[in-house]
């Protein structure tokens, strides 16, 4: 069972998506990679945390494999339908899932959460802020 209570002492990125994404959900992935590198050190006290919104394809293997092309040091979360519409609950995510088979369009906020060492939700960053943005945000949290 995966909770962000593991990971306290670290700041935590948790982002929601899905691994069929074509646009918005690598562009974030990609933008976190980066900011990671930057931290250098520092990097390894941060923690992404990738929940999918589309646990019918994204099983555990699927999502390790996808995150791993990122930054092997990303975690993904999935499991049933119930248990993930609960967490996307608790945290104000929308998602809609349109099409049939291979068609399938998973629409979903796409912002991402920052959660500071004692557990708290400190920021949301809004779609479309890149590495040096992430990289100052986590490096303000990481000093506290």
């Amino acid at each position: 069972e995966l909770r962000l209570s593991r990971f306290r002492g670290k700041v935590v990125v948790l982002a929601f998506g899905f691994t069929s994404c074509a646009n918005v959900c690598p562009t974030t992935l990609a933008a976190l990679a980066q900011a990671r590198k930057q931290l250098g050190a520092q990097g390894d006290e941060l923690q992404v945390v990738y929940v999918t919104v589309d646990p019918e394809r994204d099983d555990a293997l699927r999502m390790h494999e996808y995150l791993a092309r990122f930054d092997p040091t990303f975690l993904g979360g999935t499991g049933t339908e119930e248990q993930l519409a609960a967490v996307r609950k608790s945290y104000g995510i929308a998602a809609s899932k349109t099409g049939a088979g291979s068609d399938v369009s998973i629409g979903h906020s796409s912002f991402t959460f920052l959660i500071d060492r004692g557990g708290s939700l400190r920021a949301l960053m809004p779609y479309g802020h890149g590495p040096d943005d992430y990289a100052h945000d986590v490096k303000i949290l990481l000093q506290e």
